[in-house]
């Protein structure tokens, strides 16, 4: 047996796969039960009573998590000349307009976030085909379509997400690394699901939440008690 799968083995006995622990108990277990020998990710998946398909039972947000996501988020930001100064001096990776939306459709998406005006949304309806299935569309919702440009590379910079829920109901974002530890890890989680817990739309009835888990890039899902999260 080889040295890892010996330390996998050794670290999964330390996790029952059907127990619900506390969110405490979850964020420091991750890190026992993680066998990369690269910093992984966390993420959390929360399982929500919800109709996806139905408008009115959509959710769908931001957050700024208190401790950051730990990866560095690459933002281009299109808009007109006028703003490329302080979107640059605020910490854009990428910045410009009718050059980047030329790479883009010849297929150039290696960004995490587009931030644009509304005055230049219009351009981009052409790219949504492409931006779009790569979760990379601009939204007012989301705060990725605004004046303020400047601001928005501040936000996305600082640990700034915006997630919606899937088509399973499932909401699923990285709350940062395993590094982090148990207490930079649980202030994340609680600012991510009262967030979550604050969008509950009216049309939904019964269980809003159905399910918590947390798992690090390469661990199994540690099943979280949600009354011990709030």
């Amino acid at each position: 047996m080889s040295k890892l799968s010996k330390n996998k083995k050794k670290s999964l006995e330390k996790y029952e796969v059907n127990k619900a622990y506390s969110l405490v108990e979850a964020s420091g277990l991750v890190k026992d039960i993680t066998t990369t020998k690269f910093d992984a990710s966390v993420d959390m998946d929360i399982r929500l009573g919800v109709d996806p398909r139905k408008a009115n039972q959509m959710v769908r947000g931001v957050v700024t998590l208190p401790h950051g996501t730990g990866k560095e988020k690459r933002v281009l930001v299109l808009c007109t000349p006028d703003k490329e100064e302080e979107a640059r001096e605020a910490g854009a990776d990428h910045v410009g307009l009718d050059d980047y939306i030329a790479k883009i459709k010849g297929g150039w998406t290696d960004v995490d976030v587009v931030i644009t005006m509304p005055s230049v949304m219009a351009k981009l309806g052409q790219l949504g085909r492409i931006l779009g299935p790569r979760g990379l569309m601009p939204n007012p919702k989301s705060g990725t379509v605004t004046i303020d440009v400047a601001n928005a590379v501040k936000e996305v910079k600082a640990g700034k997400i915006d997630f919606k829920v899937d088509k399973y109901g499932i909401i699923h974002s990285s709350i940062g690394k395993v590094s982090f530890g148990a207490d930079k890890l649980v202030d994340n989680a609680k600012e991510f699901y009262n967030t979550i817990l604050k969008l509950k739309p009216s049309a939904s009835k019964g269980t809003y939440v159905k399910s918590v888990y947390i798992s690090s890039t390469m661990s199994p899902g540690i099943k979280v008690d949600d009354k011990t999260i709030e």
